[in-house]
């Protein structure tokens, strides 16, 4: 008698918009629903096999998808790991924040809020994504390799924020500070065991882009010594 196969994992639920944010239609929610199907099926089959002896086709398998499926929604096996849903909701939301509110007062804001959501909405996700890009060489140099295009992102909102030229060198160096600050943040969480509440780790590293290292703040500088 054949053993009946194992339902695939329930996705979780897209973000939800704000009241202000218009609702996405139907294609765009198949879509997120596909992408966060795959992305399901990969994170159980790392943590029953690990992800080296983890395939495309047994990812799409479990997603009930074809591989092509897969890859047109994730170029690589990496791309599954690092990409979600939250980016271009993170710079709609830059955007919405006051006008007349300072810009780091606006990129503190939303990102301590994404960072605690994104945790929260599914933290055993977050672990395994976390860990991964502390110990898959390849997830952390695909996660490099992508930095460079969230920074250009990046720069046009900032632009569009402070009416720089987002091309020019002290917006290039700042988004990119503050892009290679979150990925040093992420890496530190996931080395010393999840311990610390991200979100305070995100404010602690916007703190620093923003006013430098200063006294430091947990005992350890040479006046405390």
């Amino acid at each position: 008698m054949t053993a009946a196969r194992p339902s695939p994992p329930t996705p979780p639920a897209p973000p939800t918009p704000p009241a202000d944010r218009p609702r996405l239609g139907l294609r765009e929610r198949k879509k997120i629903k596909t992408r966060e199907a795959i992305r399901s099926a990969m994170y159980a089959l790392v943590r029953e096999q690990g992800y080296d002896a983890t395939t495309i086709e047994q990812i799409a398998d479990r997603a009930e998808v074809s591989p092509s499926t897969v890859f047109r929604y994730f170029p690589t096996k990496e791309d599954i790991v690092l990409t979600d849903e939250y980016a271009p909701i993170l710079l709609e939301d830059l955007r919405a924040r006051p006008a007349d509110e300072p810009w780091p007062n606006s990129v503190r804001h939303v990102l301590r809020e994404a960072a605690r959501t994104g945790v929260e909405e599914d933290v055993e996700a977050a672990r395994l994504r976390t860990h991964l890009m502390v110990e898959v060489p390849a997830v952390r140099a695909r996660m490099m390799e992508s930095m460079s295009v969230t920074g250009r992102t990046l720069r046009t909102v900032i632009g569009e924020r402070t009416g720089r030229d987002p091309d020019g060198l002290e917006i290039r160096v700042w988004a990119m500070s503050l892009i290679g600050g979150l990925l040093e943040t992420t890496l530190y969480w996931a080395e010393n065991d999840h311990r610390d509440d991200f979100a305070d780790l995100v404010d602690r590293t916007l703190h620093t882009l923003q006013h430098g290292l200063g006294p430091d703040q947990h005992g350890l500088g040479p006046e405390n010594r």
